[in-house]
């Protein structure tokens, strides 16, 4: 049994182009108070402890990635540079009490890696629940369950995934997550992206207001800003209770690096005042693959495939380290061939991997949505804060050119691939917009629903970041019931749409069926938030279209 930590390599990107506003009081790390913000109160002794939980990540049928982060002693907070090397041993039983156990080994936690360990587990049997923990010192962290994916030529009835995005600390509690945990069904949950936000303290909260301050309190620019501020992250209760319940399987969006990211710099960055795009590119990196179990599949990448029996592969894209830069929003370079959001090699992969799937299923882990989406005749009531969410004009009718409608011919090859080639059953599971959304992906949006429907798309709304109502600050659903029968008439490939709410999705998979059921949350403010079901829609085996169904899973 081998263990061991794999560094990331880093990205060397063109620089990027400026932003209009500098925010100099970011530009320094702040290694004193605001990095102790980023743990829960502790006494000062030297027993090493888990404050920031344990999780596993990445299932295979005969492995999984677990993960933990030791405080060897109490001045080794997250980002911090301080602390003694530290031996982390991890057990895996087939049961809570670890009476039978099946695999043990040690690694050793280091400030290299900001004393977060990775354990890459193999030699487990496949579609099996297991439990671990880790052990430094005499201290054990929590137990854990987590479950290995099917054979990959197991004939599997079903699937069961949590799905969630856009989980912004200062905005509210993460409720979502605590009631996934509350399952107990879950084969894996799935991220898609913004798992933290770059922000300074204030500037982006839930209608203005902190509802919790995060740490550090300035914009995360360093290497020790990003430890930071996943450290802070890494505490909050209901995160570490889902941690603890299934495995998670992430992929990354803007947020973890800058608001609208892309290879050489990004809107949220001023080359110079906040260093070079290169630098913070590879801090961001190197934090998230330290604090997240995730195995980056190349060069630090986020884009990789698995594979659950016969019933599905998952392709897990990488819509950020590749992309060319944002398009003007309404100009012709939207579809320029010469522009990419995936690059051509995560293009090429992508094709193939469809192609050559053998699954009933092929999902597709996509951060931004790839549906194309016209405003239509709203109001200019309406317009101002949808353009607003979206990056659109606020004068003016245009595409979101941060998602696939800015860049175009990545997207036609890519429909074209799926019609030529006869790929069905293809479904897109889309995060970014703070919005849900049930979408076939028509070949053709113009001539819709003349043109064949690809594909089909279930966009998840935000944990907790604002969306339109928020921006617009009026109750919950006021805006929805407004601008939802616009969009949808402008746009007659959307089954649904609801641009008011926050929660989180449960995609359930059958021989016959995908089914995604969205659920919303009574109070992202609350940190007792409950939770309901809203709607459930459905993709029939063979057909590439959306249709609703009235019963949750």
């Amino acid at each position: 049994m081998t263990s061991r930590y794999r560094a990331p390599e880093s990205v060397n990107s063109p620089s990027p182009r400026r932003r209009t506003v500098v925010k100099a009081a970011a530009a320094t790390a702040v290694l004193t108070g605001p990095l102790l913000a980023a743990l829960p109160a502790k006494a000062a002794t030297d027993t090493p402890s888990f404050l920031h939980g344990v999780a596993s990540g990445d299932p295979l049928p005969d492995g999984v990635l677990l993960w933990t982060r030791v405080t060897p002693t109490a001045e080794a907070v997250p980002g911090s540079g301080l602390g003694p090397d530290t031996e982390v041993s991890w057990t895996v039983a087939t049961d809570k009490a670890f009476t039978n156990v099946v695999s043990r080994g040690s690694l050793t936690a280091t400030t290299a890696s900001d004393h977060t360990v990775k354990a890459d587990i193999r030699g487990l049997a496949p579609a099996t629940d297991y439990w671990f923990r880790f052990s430094a010192d005499g201290t054990d962290s929590p137990a854990a369950r987590t479950r290995t994916a099917p054979a990959a030529d197991a004939t599997v009835t079903g699937l069961r995934f949590g799905v969630v995005t856009c989980a912004n600390w200062e905005a509210g509690y993460f409720s979502s997550y605590r009631h996934l945990a509350a399952r107990n069904d879950l084969d894996a949950w799935l991220h898609l992206g913004d798992y933290i936000y770059e922000y300074k303290s204030g500037e982006y909260a839930a209608r203005g207001t902190v509802v919790r301050p995060h740490a550090p309190l300035n914009e995360i620019i360093t290497l020790a800003d990003y430890r930071t501020r996943h450290g802070k992250y890494k505490t909050d209760p209901d995160l570490q209770a889902l941690h603890t319940k299934a495995p998670v399987i992430a992929i990354w969006d803007d947020h973890e690096f800058a608001d609208n990211a892309w290879s050489g710099g990004a809107v949220n960055h001023t080359e110079g005042a906040e260093g070079t795009w290169t630098a913070r590119q590879a801090a961001a990196k190197q934090a998230y693959f330290e604090w997240m179990p995730v195995r980056p599949a190349i060069a630090g990448t986020t884009y990789r495939r698995l594979r659950f029996g016969k019933l599905a592969d998952l392709s897990l894209l990488d819509l950020r380290s590749f992309r060319s830069q944002q398009a003007s929003s309404g100009s012709g370079s939207v579809d320029d061939p010469d522009r990419t959001i995936t690059g051509r090699a995560q293009l090429d992969w992508l094709k193939a991997g469809l192609k050559a799937s053998d699954t009933k299923w092929r999902l597709v882990g996509n951060s931004v949505m790839i549906a194309p989406f016209v405003v239509g005749a709203l109001s200019a009531d309406l317009l101002k804060p949808l353009a607003k969410l979206l990056d659109l004009p606020q004068e003016g009718l245009a595409v979101n050119t941060d998602q696939w409608d800015g860049y175009t011919d990545d997207r036609r090859e890519l429909l074209a691939h799926l019609r030529s080639n006869a790929i069905g059953n293809t479904v897109f599971l889309t995060g970014d917009i703070h919005m849900s959304w049930a979408n076939d992906v028509p070949v053709d949006a113009g001539t819709y629903p003349l043109s064949p429907s690809a594909a089909t798309e279930f966009v998840i709304t935000s944990v907790t970041s604002d969306n339109l109502d928020d921006i617009v600050k009026v109750p919950e659903g006021t805006v929805s019931a407004l601008a939802a029968p616009v969009i949808q008439l402008a746009n007659r490939h959307v089954h649904w749409v609801d641009t008011d709410r926050h929660g989180y999705g449960v995609l359930d998979i059958t021989a016959d069926r995908a089914q995604m059921d969205y659920y919303v949350l009574s109070d992202r403010t609350s940190a007792t938030a409950t939770s309901s079901w809203e709607r459930s829609y459905r993709t029939r085996s063979g057909t590439q279209k959306v249709e609703r169904t009235y019963d949750p899973v």
